[in-house]
This record gives C-alpha cells, structure tokens and sequence, in this order.
C-alpha cells in the first residue's frame, strides 16, 4: 500500500490517503510519487497537492499526519509544534524543549507556564 498527504496551501497535512500498489504500478518510492498525485488529481477532481509519505519512515523522516507540516527544504514531514517554547532541530526534525528533560528514570511533563519539567507522580 501506497499512502499520499493531501496538503493545504500552507503545506498542512489535512488526510492521508492509501492507494492500492496496483495504482503506481508497484513501483519504489520516488518514481510511485508521480503516479500516485496523477490518481489523486484525478480522482479528488484536480487537487494537485499531495506528498507521499512513508509508514516505516524509509523517506520524508515520519509518517505523515493530519496537522503535520511538509517541509519542502527538509523534504520532511513535521509534527505539530508541542509548545510555543520549544524550536525546531533542522536536523533531526524534532521539537526541543528550552531545557532538556531530566534522565533521572522519572516520568516528567513541561509545564508552558514555568517552562520547566514537572514530575509525574504514577
């Protein structure tokens, strides 16, 4: 199975379609893409802006979701921003928090307001 992103104008990810690997002809990944938009197009009755998207995350960095942006420098597919604090690490595609989380084996939540960690008592 094949699966497409349908993008908005600001590259949000709005569904993700699956397509039988019939429609692009079993082929890898790049050469499934074109077919795979051409058969969207059509069969969405000419939206043009689909991205394939991987479900092992062989290409693109992550499977894409709905509310993921696509990162047309990256070529990759990224989450939605945790929190407003947090920046994006262009090279590995994550979200940082302003301090790392403690590696003490405790369980933690951030806290926007105090913009620290807070344990979670399990």
């Amino acid at each position: 199975m094949a699966h497409f992103a349908k993008l908005d104008d600001n590259n949000i990810v709005l569904e993700v379609n699956v397509l039988n690997n019939n429609v692009i002809d079993n082929l890898p990944f790049p050469e499934s893409e074109l077919l795979g938009v051409s058969f969207l197009t059509e069969w969405s009755k000419g939206y043009i802006k689909w991205k394939q998207t991987s479900y092992n995350n062989s290409f693109r960095v992550r499977y894409a979701g709905v509310g993921y942006n696509y990162d047309a420098v990256l070529d990759a597919f990224i989450a939605p921003q945790p929190y407003p604090s947090w920046t994006l690490d262009t090279e590995t595609t994550e979200w940082l928090p302003p301090i790392p989380m403690p590696t003490d084996g405790k369980r933690y939540t951030w806290n926007e307001d105090t913009q620290t960690w807070v344990e979670i008592n399990v």
